[in-house]
């Protein structure tokens, strides 16, 4: 079983462009979508990017398992509760933004160790960029041109506090959580945007603080979680200072908050 030392991290940049490719080729013509029990969206983009994953995956790995978000039904936790590690997957995380063609949906893969994230890649194929690190290994940004910069590239100093939230997932509860933050630090900036890119937001040093006051899936997460944490940035529990943990037998992830 190899750890996170032993990846190659080239190998697995490589996996994320071949998906995020697949997605971008679907990316202008018409897009069927189809519903899934819980009414989220699912198009043929995601199962192109996740049978890509897979495979790759498989090839360099073939002794840890994967957990993906078009394939968790068929991985009864009676049977994951005993891996050691994984691979855990978002094909297209973001796919309501994907369907708005506005660029702001990426590939997720990362390696969870111990139930925590020890390695994750964020790619945003519409955007150039790929974020992956981990604990160990640090944060980094790469762009198309090949030019990579270590994460935080910035540290926020002055100007309003800078709070990221989603984009198609509003909520009263945000909205309390904002009025609060404008008592306390008076004149606040709200970025709303889209995916796993909140997360790398806060991991760069562009904003301040993510906060999820609703559901998310541990696939929306995980790689985002492990680059955020080699940015030395912490993912925790609202309301706790408890890091969240994958590969729980509820795939639900509690309400979070990322600074």
């Amino acid at each position: 079983m190899p750890s996170s030392a032993d990846i190659d991290i080239d190998y697995l940049i490589e996996t994320c462009r071949l998906a995020g490719a697949a997605i971008l080729q679907l990316y202008d013509g018409a897009i069927e979508v189809q519903l899934k029990a819980d009414a989220s969206p699912l198009t043929l983009a995601d199962l192109r990017s996740q049978a890509i994953i897979a495979e790759r995956l498989r090839q360099a790995f073939p002794e840890v398992p994967l957990l993906a978000e078009e394939n968790a039904e068929q991985a009864p936790y009676e049977v994951r509760r005993h891996w050691r590690a994984l691979w855990l997957v978002d094909p297209l995380d973001g796919t309501k933004e994907f369907l708005k063609r506005n660029g702001q949906f990426t590939v997720n893969i990362a390696l969870i160790e111990g139930r925590r994230p020890a390695l994750g890649f964020v790619y945003a194929p519409a955007l150039g960029k790929l974020y992956y690190g981990g604990p160990e290994l640090g944060a980094f940004r790469l762009e198309a041109d090949g030019t990579r910069t270590r994460l935080p590239e910035t540290e926020r100093a002055g100007g309003p506090r800078r709070i990221v939230g989603s984009l198609s997932h509003h909520s009263p509860e945000m909205d309390r959580y904002l009025e609060e933050q404008r008592r306390l630090h008076g004149e606040i900036e709200f970025v709303q945007m889209g995916s796993a890119l909140k997360v790398c937001l806060v991991a760069e040093g562009r904003a301040d603080v993510y906060p999820r006051l609703g559901t998310t899936m541990e696939w929306d997460t995980a790689a985002a979680h492990a680059v955020a944490s080699g940015a030395g940035r912490k993912l925790v529990r609202w309301g706790s200072a408890e890091e969240l943990s994958y590969n729980k037998e509820d795939l639900r992830n509690d309400w979070f908050i990322v600074e």
